[in-house]
């Protein structure tokens, strides 16, 4: 229950990230047993690139502290929703942390807010949302998928979530969000192959005025059935736009700087062979990638008000 609130030490069953280095972040599990894949109960033990780990020997430490490894050592953190898209099984494709900074900026989702989305896939965005409408808020997930809606619910459960999240097996395109729901909702969320076809649905379970709605689509093709059919329901301020993530190399090179002692000898005539006009000095910089990102989705909000 490491995911519901902050604490200092870690405790049976909790949710730890183990992290290594950049690249080598894992989420583990502080229990004794776990079941191999033949089903067989044996002891929790995690291997890494620098040694095993005895995850039962994580309960009782500190959260951020530091420990060994037979050929290296890591930090035991406490799991956020950033940590954990970063570790969580994929059983679809999921939405990382740039989009989903600006899904929950461009909702407008706060402390009690109501929230929608459809699809859960793998859970990533969900744990995000909730820590945003946490505690008074509620998130209603729906995914038509019964093996992934399970799934997700155990994951609720263990990380000590459910009670601010509803997950429902819908396929909200054919039957929609239903009738208790109408009118309830802050802001939805689509992430569907033909996000379209739940824009008329969306209507009914909408706040008005004011009621939000993000769509998310890779292709274009995708967006432009999407921004036609929201226009014919009446939704306004309707924009798109894609999040694309650059970082910068900080590195020391050796830059040509003007030498103004040159020029001022250089106009005075006093012996202007004996210096140069430019000279390298090393200095710290920032080096532009060589190739932008590549392209994960767009993202297409609007703003749902009283016809």
């Amino acid at each position: 229950m490491s995911f519901n609130g902050y604490k200092d030490k870690i405790e049976e069953g909790d949710r730890v990230i183990l992290y290594l280095t950049i690249s080598n972040v894992y989420s583990i599990q502080a229990v004794a047993k776990t079941l191999n894949k033949k089903g067989v109960e044996v002891d929790n033990v995690f291997q890494t690139p620098y040694g095993a780990i005895k995850c039962i020997d994580l309960i009782g430490k500190c959260y951020g502290s530091k420990i060994s490894l037979s050929k290296g050592w890591g930090y035991v953190l406490q799991p956020t929703p950033e940590l954990w898209t970063l570790t969580l099984p994929h059983r679809t494709q999921i939405i990382y942390t740039p989009d989903i900074s600006m899904i929950i900026l461009q909702l407008e989702i706060f402390p009690g807010s109501v929230v929608i989305e459809s699809g859960t896939g793998s859970g990533s965005l969900s744990h995000a949302l909730i820590r945003a409408i946490k505690p008074t808020g509620h998130l209603y997930t729906f995914d038509f998928h019964e093996v992934r809606t399970q799934t997700v619910l155990q994951e609720f459960k263990d990380h000590g979530l459910s009670d601010y999240v509803s997950v429902i097996k819908q396929d909200v395109c054919m039957v929609g969000f239903g009738e208790e729901l109408n009118g309830k909702a802050d802001a939805i969320f689509l992430d569907l192959p033909l996000p379209w076809k739940a824009i008329s649905h969306s209507v009914k379970v909408l706040k008005k005025p004011g009621g939000r709605i993000c769509s998310f689509s890779p292709c274009i093709e995708q967006v432009q059935k999407t921004c036609t059919e929201l226009s014919e329901w009446g939704f306004q301020e309707i924009e798109t736009m894609e999040v694309l993530q650059t970082q910068y190399s900080v590195q020391t090179k050796n830059l040509p700087v003007m030498n103004l002692d040159f020029l001022k000898t250089k106009r005075n005539n006093d012996n202007p062979d004996e210096k140069r006009e430019r000279e390298n000095k090393s200095m710290l910089t920032c080096i532009a990638p060589s190739q932008m990102p590549g392209h994960t989705g767009y993202l297409t909000f609007a703003t749902l008000y009283p016809t």
